[in-house]
């Protein structure tokens, strides 16, 4: 009688939707679905956190239903733009407008600046920000908006304390005439705005270290060959990523030195709103896939990387003629050296919203899906007590914080996290040979009490053999640690990372495994599988 074989395989490689199944059978570790997992930094795949809203259960909306169209950490709290107006606040309970003209030289109180007129900000659109450090307590902060008919907008605060003790600057920037970037960052003591519809291959930049003047000593302007689409200070150049090309400029500060370099007149970049700098590098998203652009030992010389071939099919899906209905957003998450990038339209659902996560790991990035995070506008950043915050905002009007809780809210509703890793077909290194299947062990981290399912299938998912209903894994064991665990609710001597043995039926020349909850259950990690097979005949 032939003996049980053991067949083991690690969670690693990340999502990958780029090969056929005869080629994934070299490659056992990947997922053919990860949706809503993270590739995690201890390994395996993790079922990602959910988000809350922002102030609780007593959260409010900056401006009722309005969309969010950006987000911004500053100083002690988080800056929303919303319909047509700008807002602060410290705890997500209260919201104060501050597109106001404050033209008081030494700022307003608070009963000042509320009794200010606002700044229109008529056809308000999707928000970038910029913050020049300087030397007030929280810095100065510039909000630019792609709607083409609004000067960039320059807001400081200082004061501790309540909002009513504090003094407020705020007021519009004039570049050049009706100049309406639509782009801005802070580069070497400058603010560099582009994105001007009437001039879209023109940079502008300040005065040094005189963020709201254009006329002033080390202004100036810098015209190039291609429309351009966002910029990013990298080390010491600034980089400008146009629609069919990429340039750097360099020495700013020397009139008689500064100069544009080509990099590539190849590679486009298709959205501001992907550019995040990611483990030192530059990731942005161009026609085909996400790139990076990377210092190399050689001083001043940049490196351009294709980072997303694993889900080239899903780029394709974004990047496509598509991308003009997609509202596209980014974001970091520093700890976990992950790219987080969201893609939507203005009138899809919730749920139906979707999004890549990359993973920066030591064989580079990989790759996994969301599915119901509706991201019209994220941020992430350190506030003035150095703590990192994660925000984001929908279509709703509402403010979340980010990779936070164990659901997702629609519509302020919390609702279930629907997670889903399924595994390629397995051939146990034996195509020709028909096995009988025994039990499967997964190793699990599960982060509370959860009860995944696990869905076997053969041969393909052949519709002509007979397939298993799914099992339910309800005996997980949750480990006691010492200091946090609550009594009759652990198992004590249980190890982190337990391994449930299921037993399966069925036969087959290959099998594939999906693991997948439903619920508002903690996080859990996916490590690998063991599976037990009875190899019976060759046919």
């Amino acid at each position: 009688m032939p003996q049980s074989q053991p067949y083991g395989v690690s969670c690693k490689g990340g999502l990958n939707t780029n090969l056929n199944q005869f080629e994934m059978l070299a490659q056992p570790g990947v997922a053919t679905v990860l949706e809503n997992f993270e590739v995690d930094n201890d390994g395996g795949y993790r079922r990602i956190n959910g988000f809350a809203p922002f102030g609780g259960d007593d959260a409010a909306r900056p401006n009722g239903s309005n969309p969010i169209l950006g987000l911004s950490v500053y100083a002690d709290g988080l800056v929303a733009c919303s319909g047509t107006n700008i807002y602060f606040t410290l705890d997500g309970e209260s919201w104060l407008q501050i597109n106001r003209d404050s033209v008081a030289g030494g700022g307003d109180n608070y009963s000042t600046f509320t009794g200010r007129s606002a700044l229109t900000r008529t056809n308000q659109a999707q928000c970038n920000f910029t913050t020049y450090e300087g030397d007030s307590i929280y810095g100065e902060l510039v909000i630019t908006d792609e709607s083409s008919a609004t000067k960039p907008f320059y807001f400081k605060m200082t004061g501790t304390g309540a909002l009513s003790d504090r003094t407020y600057f705020a007021k519009e920037i004039t570049v050049s005439g009706t100049v309406y970037p639509k782009t801005c960052i802070i580069h070497d003591r400058h603010l560099v705005v582009a994105g001007d519809s009437n001039n879209p291959n023109t940079v502008y930049y300040s005065g040094t270290d005189d963020i709201d003047d254009f006329s002033s000593t080390g202004s100036g302007t810098v015209k190039l060959d291609d429309k351009v689409i966002g910029i990013r200070s990298f080390r010491e150049d600034l980089i400008i990523f146009c629609q069919n090309s990429l340039y750097k400029l360099s020495n700013i500060n020397n009139s008689s030195t500064i100069v544009v370099t080509p990099i590539t007149k190849n590679v486009g970049c298709l959205d501001n709103h992907s550019i995040q700098e990611v483990g030192g590098d530059l990731v942005f998203l161009s026609p085909d896939g996400v790139r990076t652009v990377a210092g190399t030992v050689r001083i001043g010389d940049v490196e351009l990387s294709s980072v997303s071939r694993q889900i080239q099919p899903i780029i394709n899906n974004i990047t496509t003629d598509a991308i003009n209905s997609y509202v596209i957003t980014s974001v970091i998450i520093r700890p976990k050296s992950q790219y987080r990038l969201f893609y939507t339209t203005t009138s899809e659902s919730s749920s139906a919203a979707k999004g890549i996560i990359g993973s920066l790991t030591s064989n580079g990035f990989e790759w996994s899906e969301t599915k119901g995070i509706q991201c019209r506008a994220a941020t992430s950043g350190f506030n003035y007590a150095g703590l990192e915050k994660i925000y984001h905002g929908d279509n709703d009007g509402y403010v979340y914080v980010h990779d936070s809780g164990n659901s997702f809210y629609h519509s302020g509703s919390a609702a279930n996290i629907l997670a889903t890793y399924t595994t390629p077909n397995f051939d146990f290194g034996d195509f020709g040979t028909l096995k009988r299947f025994n039990y499967v062990k997964v190793s699990i981290s599960p982060e509370g009490s959860v009860t995944p399912s696990l869905r076997v299938r053969y041969d393909y998912e052949d519709v002509n053999k007979p397939q298993p209903s799914d099992y339910t894994l309800d005996n997980i064991p949750l480990p006691s640690l010492f200091g946090t665990a609550v009594f009759n609710t652990g198992t004590f001597g249980g190890t982190n990372d337990p391994m449930t043995r299921q037993a399966i039926q069925g036969s087959g020349f290959t099998s594939s495994y999906r693991i997948r909850t439903n619920d508002t259950s903690p996080p859990y990690a996916i490590n690998g599988l063991y599976i037990d097979y009875t190899p019976t005949n060759r046919r």
